[in-house]
């Protein structure tokens, strides 16, 4: 018989599944929306800066690698909950101990590395409970939930701040890991473990030779990569930049960088509803048709936000919250493919290659964005170019995701995808 989201159990199932994943986001934000106040007080510069936040993003991408194979292996619920309590620790020691470049970089990194547990194995239960008409919702209900975590952790460290330092809003984000383990132990104890087929007897590695010869998958994954690229390099990068339109408009750096991460917080709500109507528009319109009107609508943003700066906040808010839900939109899709285009005892090894391609680009997004800002502020140019030629990196470097997307759209097994609509 075929599970209904619309029924009692299953509604209260996704609800504190989501709202764990809330409370695991907010260790996520933390740091980027504390940039413009680390950068003089730690001595960074932008690419240094850049690179502490991709250093969370290396972690995170190891995390994926390995957890999506040990999913398989040993069950997804049994991956969650014990990289849960991990991701619980390694959150607290960042918030109490970072305290420069290095000692920033090592620590937000080993945060990465023990928080992907609440990501690819919640998609992986998310799959195994509902069908696949239902399948691109609830994981844009999933990713949704994320995108609030990342808001209120900005809106926190916004508001906590200027008055307990970026140390202290540090340290209320990072319960939220905590919380979530608790969460999620509720949400999950009724929940059945389950190893596909043999994957408990084989080495965890054995269907990564599958994965890579399936061409579908790979263009699906391939185009994720693009995506990351983007989608990382603004959630690192959005603050900064409205708290640099915030001081250009004559607010104080402490005014600034709080302003920043509050604009940001508000711009990350259309990130929220990005990830429902992807998915939704999945289910109705076919996983590549929604994958290419989210990413086109993406790239627009990625070629202008930039060279918008020095226009009225309340503009760039709405075309930063514009940006944070086409960008974000097509997230949940990709992930919904990858468990139509493999079979069920692959999906964690295809999460897991799509892992390495994805964040592996994602992680090097924020560093090359602050790398520009660095080499075009040496030549002395304006703000505006500075921060224009950044952003149009981000949208550079995405562009060959919508053609992948419309290469798996042409092929024949993209009919296997949202019930035979691509």
């Amino acid at each position: 018989m075929k599970r209904l989201i619309v029924s009692t159990v299953d509604r209260t199932w996704l609800a504190l599944l989501c709202s764990s994943r809330v409370s695991f986001a907010l260790i996520f934000t933390a740091y980027s929306a504390a940039i413009p106040l680390l950068k003089p007080e730690w001595g960074l510069s932008a690419g240094q800066a850049g690179l502490i936040q991709s250093a969370w993003h290396v972690g995170y991408l190891v995390s994926l690698f390995v957890i999506g194979f040990l999913s398989d292996r040993y069950g997804a619920k049994r991956v969650f909950l014990v990289s849960s309590m991990a991701a619980s620790a390694s959150a607290l020691v960042f918030a109490l101990f970072a305290d420069g470049y290095v000692s920033g970089a090592l620590l937000y990194g080993i945060t990465g590395l023990f928080s992907g547990g609440s990501y690819t194995p919640g998609l992986t239960l998310i799959a195994e409970r509902y069908e696949p008409q239902r399948r691109g919702r609830t994981m844009g209900y999933y990713l949704a939930a994320a995108s609030l975590g990342y808001a209120l952790a900005l809106l926190l460290t916004g508001v906590l701040t200027p008055y307990f330092g970026w140390r202290g809003a540090f340290l209320v984000n990072a319960a939220g890991p905590f919380v979530g383990t608790v969460i999620a132990w509720l949400a999950l104890k009724d929940t059945r473990n389950v190893v596909h087929g043999t994957a408990s007897t084989r080495s965890p590695f054995a269907p990564l030779p599958a994965v890579l010869k399936n061409k579908p998958v790979m263009l699906a994954i391939g185009a994720y990569a693009f995506h990351s690229w983007e989608l990382m390099g603004l959630k690192a990068w959005l603050p900064a930049f409205l708290a640099a339109a915030a001081l250009a408009a004559g607010h104080t750096a402490m005014e600034a960088a709080s302003l920043g991460a509050v604009l940001t917080a508000i711009a990350y709500l259309g990130s929220m509803t990005g990830s429902v109507a992807g998915g939704a528009l999945s289910d109705r319109k076919g996983r590549t048709c929604a994958i290419l009107v989210m990413s086109c609508a993406s790239l627009a943003c990625s070629f202008s936000l930039g060279w918008m700066m020095g226009f009225p906040l309340w503009l760039l808010v709405a075309v930063a919250a514009f940006y944070s839900f086409a960008a974000i939109g097509d997230s949940s899709v990709y992930s919904t493919a990858v468990t139509e285009l493999v079979p069920a005892h692959y999906v964690g090894a295809a999460y897991s290659v799509r892992s390495v391609l994805g964040f592996g680009c994602g992680a090097l997004a924020p560093w090359i964005f602050g790398l520009v800002l660095d080499s075009t502020r040496a030549e002395e140019v304006s703000e505006r170019w500075s921060w224009g030629l950044a952003w149009t990196a981000l949208g550079a470097g995405a562009v060959l995701g919508p053609l992948m997307t419309w290469r798996l759209r042409r092929m024949p097994e993209a009919a296997a995808m949202a019930g035979g609509k691509a």
